[in-house]
């Protein structure tokens, strides 16, 4: 019943900080900045909300039991989750639990605007991670979030004036950088299950390319084996990236030119065969993605191999 109630609840519209503050009775002290904090005084519970903000949450909720598949992780840490502007949210309380204390960074784009973080922000792919993804903290890394996060706090406490957003901004990017490195080192905490996530997607790979699915439904990309793993795109994007130094969408690739080098040897195979069970439209799209991945066109590579 409670899934239903929110699928009908009516989806607020934070575009603002202005409007993200009141929606929950915080005190605005800049118009595209603020840090926020939750606890058991916080009125709202169930909410669904239409982020136009970027927004990093460390939650203080001890003991956390996460699921990862078939692979338990038991948490006495702070978890960081994180939104991106153009997500929509479901936030829901269980009926015996107390709203969980939780820090919170909030920012309007527009804010970084003319800074270099404005070019960098696209970078922090954690962003669009799923929140079955967040960031599990030790008890030292809490310690460095909180930190930049009261940095930012005591900015806000003093009035605005020039320095107020270089400030306020070095304390940002210094924060995500924090949170880059401490993914990554969850990215090796997790060997097991990310060589397990890898082991299946290499050979979801090898069955999408064997079968000649790509006739059907084209070329095979990231969002694909994102699904069917059960991950984000980024999220799943950037393990690739930890556990083979190659992006995803280099690894699928290389995959495709290995299996196209065995379909040109096969004789009862054309090109044109072999570009639409590979998901090309076009030969000449194929051939081009040859010459790319090899350093050779199709037929170079026949004659190379007779």
């Amino acid at each position: 019943m409670r899934e239903t109630k929110l699928i009908q609840m009516k989806i607020y519209e934070a575009d603002s900080i202005e409007k993200y503050n009141r929606f929950f009775g915080f005190e605005t002290r800049h118009p595209l900045v603020s840090i926020v904090h939750f606890d058991s005084k916080t009125d709202r519970t169930d909410y669904r909300m239409y982020f136009g903000l970027y927004a990093l949450f460390l939650k203080k909720t001890a003991g956390c039991q996460i699921n990862y598949g078939r692979t338990t992780y038991d948490f006495d840490d702070e978890t960081v989750v994180s939104f991106a502007p153009g997500q929509t949210i479901e936030v829901h309380r269980t009926e015996d639990i107390r709203t969980p204390e939780c820090i919170g960074l909030v920012f309007h784009p527009d804010f970084l605007n003319r800074t270099p973080l404005a070019q960098k922000i696209k970078q922090y792919t954690f962003f669009s991670y799923s929140s079955n993804e967040a960031l599990h903290l030790s008890a030292e890394e809490r310690v460095i979030i909180q930190d930049y996060m009261d940095k930012i706090s005591r900015e806000l406490q003093h009035p605005i004036d020039r320095f107020s957003k270089s400030l306020i901004i070095s304390n940002i990017e210094v924060m995500l950088n924090y949170c880059m490195r401490f993914y990554e080192r969850q990215f090796i905490t997790r060997e097991e299950l990310n060589n397990s996530t890898m082991s299946r997607f290499s050979i979801l790979l090898d069955e999408y390319l064997d079968s000649g699915l790509g006739a059907t439904q084209g070329i095979p990309t990231v969002k694909y084996f994102a699904d069917k793993v059960c991950l984000s795109p980024n999220y799943f994007g950037d393990l690739v990236k930890s556990e083979t130094g190659k992006t995803a969408q280099e690894f699928i690739r290389q995959r495709m030119a290995g299996a196209a080098k065995n379909a040109l040897l096969d004789p009862k195979l054309n090109i044109k065969q072999i570009a639409e069970l590979l998901g090309f439209q076009y030969p000449q799209h194929f051939a081009r993605f040859f010459k790319k991945q090899t350093g050779l066109t199709p037929r170079e590579y026949l004659r190379q191999m007779n």
